[in-house]
């Protein structure tokens, strides 16, 4: 079965790290001789041969590149307010980084009742959605930001916030334009407040609906990035 793994600085340093060698000598009960994929984390993925199978650190000789870099035709930006229970984000995190996610920001908005929140933990949640999905490049986690100050230093080509709001919006799927970078803000369970949209609105968002339904802030999530992907083709 295909196995992709993860080393950053792989091409530098030939061995797995400790997690990564307990994962394929303990769990995958690979041996020396075999040949694995091992992504560099930003999408080049090379074919490997191991050396010493060792749960401690796997020693590997990097055979040849199997995979370029990998570029999407877009880059999506998810900015989204963390939930007050966080099983919840980190499920938005998982599933989002499976359908094509480049960056997830969580933001910190007026209603927000999370306000703390772990980046180191997302990341592993990411990484293990990568491997899940075979997604050679791992998603950017940056920490909890300001709506505000992510709201004034966006500068992609498509920018987005989604709200609950009674005023006349577009839908994200009509509106959406294919291969173009795109920035999208969800809000907490509260919504955003009227001077946070305001404020977008300033900045050349667009304000749009995910449908008729109202959803969960890691639902709408979810629903944006696979609405982006769709549209892209990129499934």
């Amino acid at each position: 079965m295909f196995s992709l793994f993860f080393e950053k600085n792989i091409a530098e340093t030939p061995f797995l790290s400790q997690e990564e060698s307990l994962h394929c000598i303990k769990v995958l009960r690979l041996k020396k001789g075999d040949i694995i994929q091992i992504s560099d984390c930003e999408g080049i993925v090379y074919n490997a041969r191991i050396v010493t199978p060792s749960h401690k650190g796997v020693e590997v000789e990097l055979l040849n590149i199997c995979q370029e870099l990998y570029v999407r035709p877009y880059q999506l930006h998810l900015a989204v307010a963390p939930t007050k229970n966080i099983d919840r984000f980190e499920w938005f995190v998982e599933k989002a980084t499976e359908i094509g996610v480049d960056t997830i920001t969580p933001i910190l908005c007026t209603h927000s009742e999370r306000k703390v929140i772990r980046t180191d933990r997302l990341y592993k949640i990411a990484i293990a959605a990568s491997k899940q999905s075979l997604k050679p490049k791992i998603p950017t986690i940056n920490q909890l930001t300001d709506v505000k100050q992510l709201i004034s230093n966006t500068n992609t080509t498509q920018r987005f916030i989604a709200h609950c709001m009674n005023e006349e919006k577009i839908l994200l799927a009509q509106t959406l334009t294919p291969h173009k970078d795109t920035t999208i803000l969800i809000g907490p369970e509260g919504d955003f407040t009227t001077t946070e949209v305001e404020e977008a609105l300033k900045h050349n968002f667009t304000a749009v609906s995910l449908g008729n339904s109202r959803l969960r802030t890691e639902t709408a999530a979810v629903v944006s990035a696979n609405i982006t992907a769709i549209i892209n083709d990129c499934f």
